[in-house]
């Protein structure tokens, strides 16, 4: 069985949650997330908690159990208080800006790389290498994050690249290190 989908999801006081069928919907201060449910899975709402249940047995079932109860979980936290992830872009030169919809990364390319922002995000630039992410979707602020930074992935040599803020870089030494 699995152990994160029998724990119950709660839901705070200010966040409502509308369940239709197989659509959950969580509406809160910062906006609606919605999301569809397999029809393997059960989801009933008792005393402000949310709980995830399997129709059958399978292990499948048991293991969608526990990825829907995270998700649910996410989008309550989502809608009540958000997330964000920071990234750092590290190199001489490399230079970022918003404008509009729209970064803009210097990043040693001999064009400047021009990024779309997806709706639902929010991007700020702390300085000219900090870039904060923020969404109410943590699904889609892990992958706009992950698109940012596969821009220029960092390298191990210089450190130089975008990394996320308390990521580490393995650093190697050089050729002058192999003396």
């Amino acid at each position: 069985m699995s152990r994160i989908g029998k724990q119950p999801v709660v839901v705070p006081a200010d966040v409502k949650i509308d369940i239709k069928g197989q659509k959950i919907t969580v509406s809160g201060k910062n906006g609606i997330l919605e999301r569809q449910i397999l029809p393997e899975l059960e989801i009933t709402m008792k005393d402000q908690e949310i709980i995830v249940e399997n129709r059958d047995n399978s292990k499948r079932t048991n293991a969608f159990r526990g990825m829907t109860r995270s998700l649910i979980d996410n989008m309550v936290t989502g809608v009540n208080e958000g997330f964000k992830k920071i990234l750092i872009v590290e190199g001489v030169g490399y230079k970022v800006n918003m404008s509009g919809k729209t970064l803009t990364l210097n990043i040693g390319y001999s064009n400047p790389v021009e990024f779309p922002v997806p709706e639902g995000v929010q991007i700020n630039v702390d300085g000219t290498n900090k870039i904060v992410v923020e969404s109410i979707d943590k699904e889609l602020l892990g992958l706009t994050s992950a698109k940012i930074r596969g821009l220029r992935k960092p390298e191990p040599y210089k450190g130089k690249g975008i990394r996320y803020e308390n990521e580490h870089i393995i650093r190697k030494v050089g050729k002058a290190g192999a003396k």
